[in-house]
C-alpha cells in the first residue's frame, strides 16, 4: 500500500495554489484569471483533474497553455483550445445559463459573508482609494455554480463589512443571496496565506477550517476584522505532496 509522501520545503504561495487546485473536480468548467488562479487550474489539470476545461473570460475555451500566461490575451492561452469566443459569448452563453462550475476570484476586501470589494476603499463618493472595479468578477460571483476566493490575509482586507460590494457573496447571510434574486452559486472557500476558510451552511458566515503549518489560530484571528468562528474540527492544512510540488514547479519554471 502506497503512503502519500508530503514535502516540507515549500512556499506559502505554493501552498495557496495547491489548496485552490484541490477544490477543483475532474470534468468541471473553470473560469480563471491570471496569476494564482490559472496556476491552480493548470496544476489540477495535470494531476487529479485531467478533464477540467480552463476558460478565460476573453473567450478561450478549454485552454491548455504550455506556460503560465501573462494575460488573458497571451497567445499561448489558445494552445490546444477547443474554440475561441469573445467576452460577450463567454458571459451570455456560458455564465448566464449556468455552464460555469467554478470561478476563482480575488479582491481588495472580503467580509464575513464572502462579499468582495474591488471598487473603493472608504466612502464611494469620496474614497480614500479608487480601485479598478469589477471587470467580470460580479458576473462570475453571481452566476458561477460556486466560487473560490484567493487573497492575502490582513485585518484591513478582512473587515466585518466591505466598504463596497463589487461581487456578491452571501450578502447579509442566511437566505439573503437567494432573496435578492441570485439563483445559484456563492463562495465555498477563501484561501489565504494563513489558512483556508469556509462558510456555514445555514448562516453563510465564514469560519476557520484549516490553518497553514506554522500559523496559529491567534494569528489568524488577529488578522481578521471580526470575531472569526472556528470549526470544531479545525485542523492543520494538508501540506503539499511530492507530486503536487513537482508538477507546480515545472509549471512555474516553464518559460516562453
Amino acid at each position: 500500500m502506497n503512503k502519500t509522501k508530503y514535502v516540507k520545503d515549500y512556499s506559502i504561495e505554493e501552498l495557496m495554489i495547491i489548496a485552490a487546485a484541490r477544490e477543483l473536480k475532474d470534468g468541471e468548467n473553470v473560469l480563471v484569471g491570471i496569476g494564482l488562479p490559472i496556476m491552480a487550474a493548470m496544476l489540477a489539470k495535470r494531476t487529479h483533474a485531467p478533464n477540467i476545461k480552463i476558460i478565460f473570460e476573453s473567450g478561450i475555451i478549454d485552454s491548455n497553455p504550455t506556460y503560465v500566461p501573462l494575460s488573458i490575451g497571451d497567445p499561448d492561452s489558445v494552445t490546444g483550445c477547443k474554440s475561441i469566443f469573445d467576452f460577450f459569448e463567454v458571459f451570455a452563453l456560458l455564465l448566464q445559463p449556468g455552464h460555469i462550475d467554478v470561478g476563482i476570484l480575488g479582491g481588495a476586501q472580503v467580509d464575513k459573508y464572502g462579499n468582495l470589494n474591488s471598487t473603493v476603499i472608504g466612502d464611494y463618493e469620496k474614497p480614500k482609494v479608487r480601485l479598478p472595479g469589477s471587470g467580470g468578477a460580479c458576473a462570475i460571483a453571481s452566476l458561477a455554480k460556486r466560487t473560490i476566493i484567493i487573497m492575502p490575509h490582513e485585518k484591513r482586507r478582512f473587515p466585518e463589512k466591505v466598504d463596497f460590494i463589487t461581487s456578491p457573496g452571501y450578502l447579509n447571510g442566511m437566505n439573503s443571496r437567494e432573496e435578492s434574486g441570485i439563483v445559484r452559486g456563492g463562495p465555498i472557500a477563501v484561501i489565504t496565506n494563513l489558512c483556508v476558510l469556509r462558510f456555514d451552511e445555514k448562516t453563510k458566515e465564514m469560519y476557520l477550517d484549516t490553518y497553514h503549518p506554522g500559523v496559529s489560530i491567534k494569528d489568524i484571528k488577529a488578522n481578521t476584522g471580526w470575531d472569526l468562528k472556528i470549526s470544531p474540527n479545525v485542523k492543520e492544512t494538508e501540506p503539499p505532496t511530492e507530486e503536487e510540488i513537482e508538477v507546480l514547479r515545472e509549471i512555474r519554471e516553464t518559460r516562453i
